[in-house]
């Protein structure tokens, strides 16, 4: 039986019997295979993210751009990670396109989840505490970042699950992983985690056609700097305090009045670009969650309504910066930005966690230091 084959071309992504290889690859062991030569040309910009440089050693694929901190990118980037034929696949998965998701933006409406799709959602985000829990266990100084990519991908799939992430907008990794200033979407690469270092894993998931989506900040060693644990802890505060206030008839725009203040009141800021989101039968939807004080996001939760909390919490100025990848968002002053989010279901009497950490859950809360 022959082998299925799929075009490279993370735009493309159609199944072909082209013998098309792109000869960089080739010399370096990766077989890459696309369509045609339009094919190739259009997707080469992304693509070649994953050729070595002449020494064959990680190096920085924007030496002329100026960084904003300590963080660099650090390529190759490994190839697309492959997905069984038998998971069941969100609609971006080939092209990047997710097209189901962008009609219903057009409504605008929340979306109510009835006692059978909740139990979905409900089996999809116990996996996802699993699969965090997995990586989280792996975190240390000199492990690689796309070294916790490729666990999270394997548990995930092994679960029979397909990792949201995976080519949403054509993002080539299977999970986001920010280490210190960068506040979120930071592509696995050859970056090295070190002593002090903090990291979030944003893990998401797609199974039985619903979507899981949490995460977390951990610290890497033992010698963390005090303004390192007051960042991380007021982002972990700043989250269980909106959680509190979760129950039928709050609107979504005060949960932003809470956490604002608390990262206020531990001489923290408040990202403005990014906020939480629906989730469920969408990767992201409505409602839209901003996490400052004074939005005027519109909406009230109700009961099976499922969506996410994720503040992002910085050291200094709350105004972000991007890499020229077009994903790795930073703080515009070089300092730390921690993050922390559950996927939350609203119930008649209050709120469900459905990405709770249990007991075993690696990470968790550590005391400030004076």
């Amino acid at each position: 039986m022959a082998e299925v084959v799929y075009c490279a071309g993370l735009q493309c992504g159609k199944r072909t019997d082209s013998t098309l290889k792109c000869p960089i690859c080739l010399k370096n062991g990766i077989t890459s295979v696309f369509c045609d030569d339009t094919c190739y040309k259009e997707n080469y910009k992304s693509h070649k993210a994953l050729h070595p440089n002449e020494k064959n050693e990680p190096y920085d694929p924007f030496p002329k751009f100026k960084y904003t901190g300590g963080m660099r990118a650090s390529y190759p980037l490994t190839p697309k990670r492959y997905i069984p034929e038998d998971i069941e696949k969100p609609d971006w998965s080939a092209n990047g396109m997710p097209i189901s998701e962008q009609r219903n933006d057009r409504l605008n409406k929340i979306p109510t989840y009835t006692k059978e799709e909740i139990k979905k959602i409900r089996k999809a985000c116990m996996m996802g505490r699993e699969i965090i829990d997995v990586a989280a266990a792996a975190i240390r100084p000199g492990i690689t970042t796309d070294e916790l990519d490729e666990i999270v991908h394997r548990e995930t799939i092994e679960r029979k699950a397909y990792p949201s992430p995976l080519n949403y907008y054509n993002y080539p990794k299977s999970v986001c992983i920010s280490v210190n200033e960068v506040i979120c979407h930071g592509i696995p690469d050859k970056t090295v985690l070190k002593e002090g270092d903090i990291v979030n894993l944003d893990v998401s998931l797609y199974y039985m056609g619903f979507h899981a989506d949490l995460n977390e900040t951990y610290y890497v060693g033992e010698n963390i700097s005090k303004e390192a644990i007051n960042t991380v802890e007021t982002a972990r505060e700043c989250l269980k305090n909106a959680i509190k206030h979760c129950k039928p008839g709050t609107p979504f725009q005060e949960l932003g009045d809470i956490i604002e203040k608390h990262a206020t009141e531990n001489k923290c800021s408040v990202v403005k670009s990014y906020c939480g989101h629906g989730v469920g039968r969408f990767f992201h939807c409505a409602p839209s969650i901003p996490h400052y004080a004074r939005n005027r996001t519109p909406g009230v939760m109700r009961p099976g309504m499922v969506f996410t909390v994720e503040p992002m919490i910085n050291e200094g100025v709350w105004r972000d910066a991007t890499w020229p990848d077009d994903w790795t968002s930073v703080t515009q002053d070089g300092k730390l930005s921690a993050q922390f989010e559950h996927t939350l279901l609203v119930t008649d009497n209050g709120v469900e966690i459905l990405t709770a950490r249990n007991k075993k859950s690696p990470g968790g809360p550590r005391q400030r230091t004076k």
